[in-house]
């Protein structure tokens, strides 16, 4: 059957980076996992929004943190010079929860915290 990752998670972002990472997202379709993808209805606020929840094999998680990095250094569109900005929980089946943080144009992946152990239960 394969080991399976629970990613959990969400992108803040402006309204032209949400541009870029829809196209990002539309480059890397592969008619599967792409369908974790989500985003509000409609706009609430001045941020933009973008999600991702899905259960993916093991396999699949470099195409999705390909995906992440790459959405992790679209560059500042406006005078506030805010990059993309997030966090994911990433739930192993074996290995455990690990923490994704994407800030600084990079994606930081650490040992999820205890406080957040009850997604794995």
């Amino acid at each position: 059957m394969g080991v399976y990752v629970s990613v959990r998670g969400w992108l803040e972002c402006d309204d032209k980076q949400f541009e870029a990472i829809r196209a990002i997202i539309a480059a890397h379709e592969d008619g599967h996992y792409s369908g974790g993808w989500g985003r509000p209805g409609r706009p609430v606020g001045w941020a933009k929004y973008v999600f991702y929840c899905a259960d993916i094999r093991w396999q699949a998680v470099g195409w999705f943190l390909g995906q992440v990095r790459e959405i992790a250094r679209i560059p500042p569109s406006n005078d506030d010079n805010d990059l993309v900005r997030g966090l994911f929980f990433l739930s192993h089946e074996i290995e455990g929860m690990s923490e994704w943080q994407v800030r600084g144009g990079e994606v930081h992946i650490t040992a999820g915290d205890e406080r957040h152990r009850y997604l794995d239960e």
